[in-house]
């Protein structure tokens, strides 16, 4: 359940008309849904309630720090990929023995600044990096725990683009690599092997991708017990999809069910990185129609809003619902919605059917709360779209639209 919805024909964002937050402050405008968070966060841990377990949500899915500190508030650890993510999370007050940190080019100085955190645990990726961590640790009189990322060759059936545990992927170590590693980090002095790490792919819609890895990680959790490894934490990354078109991705209990029956006996604690499942459709990008424009051929919405907004359609041929934020209950019409951005990709959508909308109307792009504003640039010297967070009657502006002068001021 989300919490966009209409009243006598005009969208509402929970107790609040989003025309009005249009006006108050402009397009394009990126709007969530504090409730819908709070539910989606609720729904997603409350499924692994079978199971010792912790629930981080994945930073690069929306990493603006209202949102996050809205999740840790409600217990969520994070899912990092970078030295800015880290910063990020520690500055809307996530616990640092809640972060995990994924990624597969961490520099020396941002495993610094983790080890100083005293973070969770890293996903390591590579045998280059355990050296590394082991060497960073070394200097700073530490010990790094760790878990190495499991490639297991299974195909997560989604957009070749977010598909990250197949050999081909740059993700991970293949099985009997990782295993080589795993027998490296038990002899050296500065790291902990205290887990295994597998992620497959994202936007998936269907449960049988995960048990088929999990199955593989837990024979090779067999082999590492063998040779005197015990671990204690299994992450099982993210990925569960969501409803853009047509799609049908399990619920979250359907989810947890499954897991938590292939994992009850196992004495793990096990990590999830849930990102989309939480925060896409807690959130919408409203813009606006600046011209309409007819060819002989095609029909034409230009909007506010473009690929250096929202780029997963232009990325990845990716669908978002659009509706007109007042129905006015007019004829569909056979349009491309295109943005300002200089580039034949700039579009929202391709031969789609909408109502035949006017000059400075307004437009809803749903499920763009996960891997919206986070891919967002200033291509074409754009300035960013605002983010404002509606909890109930009260609206929060999570980030101010930039200037023209916030373009220039890092430039000398």
């Amino acid at each position: 359940m989300n919490y966009f919805e209409f009243k006598d024909n005009e969208l509402f964002a929970e107790n609040i008309s989003v025309t009005e937050l249009a006006h108050e402050y402009g397009t394009p405008l990126y709007v969530y849904s504090a409730a819908t968070l709070r539910r989606h966060f609720d729904a997603f841990d409350s499924a692994f309630s079978g199971l010792e377990h912790l629930t981080c949500f994945s930073v690069k899915a929306n990493s603006n720090l209202s949102v996050l500190k809205l999740l840790a508030e409600k217990g969520a650890g994070m899912d990092i990929v970078s030295g800015g993510e880290l910063y990020r999370a520690l500055k809307a007050g996530v616990p640092s023995d809640r972060i995990v940190y994924s990624g597969v080019g961490k520099k020396a100085y941002e495993i610094a600044e983790a080890l100083k955190a005293d973070i969770l645990m890293f996903n390591v990726e590579s045998v280059g990096e355990l050296h590394r961590i082991n060497e960073v640790a070394g200097s700073m009189g530490k010990k790094a725990r760790i878990s190495f990322r499991i490639n297991p060759d299974v195909d997560p059936k989604t957009h070749p683009y977010i598909s990250t545990g197949m050999k081909k992927n740059k993700f991970g170590l293949e099985i009997e690599n990782a295993f080589e590693a795993y027998k490296t980090a038990k002899d050296l002095p500065n790291v902990d092997p205290v887990g295994m790490d597998c992620h497959i792919g994202s936007q998936l819609t269907e449960i049988a991708p995960f048990l088929e890895a999990l199955e593989k990680l837990l024979k090779f959790n067999q082999r590492l017990k063998d040779i005197g490894i015990n671990i204690s934490t299994l992450d099982l990354g993210g990925g569960l999809g969501i409803t853009y078109d047509e799609e049908e991705p399990p619920h979250p209990k359907e989810f947890g069910e499954a897991l938590t029956k292939a994992l009850k006996d196992q004495g793990l604690k096990v990590i999830l990185e849930p990102g989309r499942v939480i925060a896409g459709n807690s959130g919408i990008l409203v813009t606006e129609v600046v011209y309409t424009k007819k060819s002989p051929t095609k029909n034409f919405l230009i909007v506010d809003a473009g690929m250096n907004d929202l780029i997963r359609p232009s990325l990845y041929g990716s669908y978002h619902r659009l509706e007109e934020v007042v129905k006015k209950g007019r004829p569909e019409i056979e349009c491309d919605v295109v943005g300002p951005i200089c580039e034949s990709g700039d579009f929202i959508a391709r031969d789609r059917n909408l109502p035949e909308m006017e000059q400075g109307e307004l437009l809803a792009a749903y499920s763009a709360g996960a891997y919206g504003f986070t891919m967002a640039s200033n291509y074409n010297s754009r300035p960013r779209a605002a983010e404002v967070i509606v909890d109930g009657d009260d609206v929060i502006v999570a980030r101010r639209r930039e200037s023209y002068e916030d373009l220039v001021n890092l430039e000398c």
